[in-house]
């Protein structure tokens, strides 16, 4: 399981986010925001294989990139955001970052889990 992980719920239906593309960049004080992996939420809405365990995994700013608009597309919804960006600090690399996104909508919350 990659170090740095997320996880997708829709709940407008209490479901996960299935299908949304995620980015997640690193910021360099050289060249700014740099794409480090990407993926698509499998069916349980996760996306828990972004870095292998082989990457190196070094503290910074992080940020992940959802790109939710053609998930309400697809379900005829209109959404007031059709990219979410959540950017947050790694201090230390050994630990395990989780970062939940509930999304609706019209709104969105996100946090990280132990």
């Amino acid at each position: 399981m990659s170090a740095i992980t997320t996880h997708v719920l829709d709940t407008t239906n209490g479901r996960p986010g299935i299908g949304i593309p995620v980015v997640l960049e690193r910021r360099t004080h050289t060249s700014g925001w740099q794409a480090i992996a990407e993926g698509i939420t499998d069916t349980n809405g996760r996306l828990d294989d972004l870095l292998s365990v082989t990457e190196a995994f070094l503290p910074g700013h992080y940020r992940f990139i959802y790109e939710i608009g053609p998930y309400f597309l697809l379900r005829e919804m209109d959404c007031f955001f059709p990219q979410i960006t959540i950017s947050f600090v790694v201090k230390d690399p050994t630990q395990k970052f989780h970062v939940p996104l509930l999304l609706g909508p019209f709104g969105y919350s996100a946090f990280r889990a132990a």
